[in-house]
């Protein structure tokens, strides 16, 4: 399922245009993104929780070089299933 499909199947449900379902989506996501920029979580009951862990730098390889090279450290977004959606898919 992509973007439009997920937007098109929240106008089905909640009865509200697509545009209505655009927005509504373009919040949520919104909030996430800002919650996790400053180093918090979100956590959906029954979904699960989208957190922010940290990455540390590391060296890699070049693939076509073989030549090492440093990867910086960086902050990577983590989404953890809650209990109610790991018993829904099995």
């Amino acid at each position: 399922m992509n973007k439009s499909e997920l937007i098109e199947h929240i106008a089905k449900q909640a009865d509200i245009s697509k545009a209505a379902a655009a927005r509504a989506l373009e919040a949520i996501i919104g909030g996430v993104k800002t919650t996790l920029k400053k180093n918090g979580s979100v956590t959906i009951a029954g979904f699960g929780t989208f957190a922010v862990t940290k990455r540390a730098s590391r060296t890699g390889r070049n693939p076509r070089t073989g030549a090492a090279i440093k990867i910086k450290a960086a902050k990577v977004p983590k989404f953890r299933p809650g209990k109610a959606l790991k018993d829904h898919l099995n």
